[in-house]
């Protein structure tokens, strides 16, 4: 149906109004791919830009043909022809003996001065002035129509999960210990790659909601006296919490395995992601309550719900070092383990291996 009303456009009317809907489209959908590294939108963006790119060829063809000029006219009217009826040259004589007279009479008003007979003047067509206006007001129609109906269909910028934006890099150097790890990555590079649109759907959280609070650090690892850097990055979402944190230790992800069995961790398996050796595992969470004018002391600290960690190691290799992802909730639900594969899948990619030291 809308194909068919289309074709009832006038081509100048009709042309235009595909090229602009194409450009705000292609446009949007693009700038959606690169933002969210999707190939599949990124292809339909593609397919929006060239099929506009078609419709302005057509249109320049269109304008062209109709500025170039028709074929000369004679004087009496007549157009001009270049074809010459072929001949032998026992016939040329007789041709030119019969071209004769008629070229004296095409030149003699010439000689008398007067003008030569012209044959009746083409109509001219005057321009529809109601028809122009109806075509431009339907044409801004159609482009307020499809800017307002674009950031309803696409998810925009300000119902993205990612509203919050990640805290700037501290004015601070980093400590010693980052310019001793060979390419570390920082807390806000790891904000920066957790906080998007992609990861919040991967997670499954309800669509519009938003992150409640964002956090990033360049610490170093506990017990280590200073001497392992470990970034961490950490978004706070109403459903889910995730946490994000790459410790540049020289503890293997077999040797971490080994440790888990005099730990407190449960539901253990190990796997392979990306290539690399990774574990899964489950632990409570810690967490203590600060009592309104209690000076800022609180009570004991408690057990907090159930957390979910996908441990992988930061090379191929397994030479030392690995990224922990978590993932608890307040309710205590967790996401199936699949989710943090995906989320990992996203990660993983922006954090550069470890190089041998």
């Amino acid at each position: 149906m809308l194909g068919f009303l289309l074709r009832l456009l006038p081509f100048w009317v009709r042309e235009p109004l595909l090229i602009v809907v194409g450009s705000v489209f292609g446009v949007r959908i693009m700038y959606l791919a690169v933002r969210d590294q999707e190939l599949v939108p990124a292809g339909i963006g593609a397919a929006f830009l060239v099929f506009t790119a078609v419709r302005v060829h057509e249109v320049v063809r269109a304008w062209r043909a109709r500025r170039s000029p028709g074929p000369a006219a004679s004087a009496n009217g007549a157009a001009i022809t270049a074809d010459v009826p072929a001949g032998t040259a026992a016939d040329a004589p007789a041709r030119m003996a019969a071209d004769v007279p008629a070229r004296m009479a095409a030149d003699a008003p010439a000689r008398s001065g007067a003008e030569p007979p012209r044959g009746p003047a083409a109509p001219r067509k005057d321009h529809n002035a109601w028809g122009q206006a109806v075509a431009a007001v339907a044409l801004f129609g159609a482009v307020g129509a499809a800017l307002w109906v674009v950031p309803r269909v696409m998810p925009s910028d300000v119902s993205a999960p990612h509203a919050i934006p990640c805290p700037p890099a501290e004015p601070e150097e980093l400590s010693k210990v980052y310019k001793k790890t060979p390419r570390p990555v920082t807390g806000q590079e790891l904000c920066k790659t957790l906080n998007r649109p992609g990861v919040a759907k991967l997670l499954g959280t309800p669509a519009g909601e938003t992150a409640t609070s964002v956090s990033a650090t360049n610490n170093t690892a506990p017990l280590t006296g200073g001497r392992v850097a470990q970034p961490e990055a950490e978004v706070r979402f109403g459903t889910y919490t995730v946490n994000v944190a790459a410790t540049y230790n020289d503890l293997s992800t077999a040797q971490y395995v080994k440790l888990m069995k005099y730990g407190t961790e449960q539901n253990i398996k190990t796997l392979t992601v990306l290539g690399r050796p990774a574990v899964f595992s489950s632990d409570h969470t810690m967490q203590f309550r600060i009592s309104a004018g209690s000076g800022g002391t609180g009570g004991p600290v408690e057990q907090g719900p159930l957390a979910r960690t996908l441990t992988v190691a930061l090379d191929h290799k397994d030479r030392g070092g690995y990224c922990d992802i978590t993932v608890w909730s307040e309710s205590g639900a967790l996401p199936d383990d699949s989710v943090l594969l995906a989320v990992a899948g996203k990660i993983l990619p922006k954090i550069p291996e470890r190089a041998d030291r």
